[in-house]
């Protein structure tokens, strides 16, 4: 019993002063804000598979997938030896060292290479309504998915590890990181299931995070920042183009309301 009781005032006061500390949530803030832009891959790549399922089933596969990835996160996190030896030497080819890392990221990248690929031929190839027809199931989504946060998990813990000591601000910033992922993920489903030119632009984000992971893989590290620029890049592009679209079907049918009146 004084155990218990000498355990419980331990954390009191542990948990006292990591709440009182500025530094704890600073860390926590920016590590916060560096898991919502690392799980921007995770958010397309749900946006993509999940649009291959009928659309009854789509918000809770995309549940299931952040339900799985916060799970799957949680674990890594309680594992944090374990993670860190991911990083350690498996073998020599030549001067290149591979670790569990590389080979783990090496495996992501060209699995979101094969995926995207497929997806654009299923887009352009399969032609519209033809290519909507060709359901994926839900067991295959949900393996994808799974592959995939293995891949997004294991890169986003390494960074968490890099940033902060304290396992308690890992695992608050992965759970509000993963519920501001759970809120984005329905509007950004449904915009790239609604614009056909969106989704073509969301697959080529995966072929362009694939080609990043191989290259992670090989240990030639590609900044993120560079691929969440050119994605922020892209996505204004797209964005004027829709709105110049929107403009000009309004202005079309401004046009031919006025020609109706004046024919009567």
């Amino acid at each position: 019993m004084l155990y218990l009781d000498a355990a419980r005032r331990h954390w009191e006061v542990r948990v006292l002063a990591l709440l009182t500390d500025p530094e704890v949530w600073i860390s926590l803030l920016t590590l916060t804000a560096l898991e919502i832009v690392l799980g921007i891959d995770n958010v397309i790549f749900l946006s993509v598979v999940s649009s291959r399922l009928p659309p009854a089933q789509q918000p809770r596969t995309r549940h299931i997938g952040l339900a799985l990835a916060l799970a799957m996160r949680i674990v890594l996190l309680a594992s944090i030896s374990w993670i860190v030896g991911l990083t350690e030497p498996l073998l020599s080819l030549g001067e290149h060292v591979v670790s569990w890392r590389d080979i783990i990221l090496l495996a992501g990248g060209m699995f979101l290479l094969a995926k995207g690929t497929m997806e654009i031929h299923h887009s352009v190839e399969g032609g519209g309504e033809h290519s909507g027809a060709r359901r994926a199931s839900f067991a295959a989504v949900i393996t994808q998915i799974v592959l995939l946060d293995v891949v997004f998990s294991v890169d986003s813990i390494i960074t968490a590890v890099g940033l902060v000591d304290e396992l308690v601000i890992m695992i608050t910033a992965v759970v509000i990181a993963m519920g501001v992922m759970v809120v984005a993920a329905g509007p950004v489903s449904a915009f790239v299931n609604e614009h056909p030119t969106v989704k073509m632009l969301a697959l080529s984000f995966l072929l362009l995070i694939g080609v990043a992971l191989i290259a992670d893989g090989l240990h030639f590290h590609v900044p993120r920042g560079y691929l969440y620029f050119a994605i922020a890049f892209s996505a204004l592009v797209e964005g004027l183009n829709l709105w110049a679209r929107s403009r000009s079907r309004r202005a079309a049918a401004r046009a031919a309301s006025g020609a109706e009146r004046r024919d009567r």
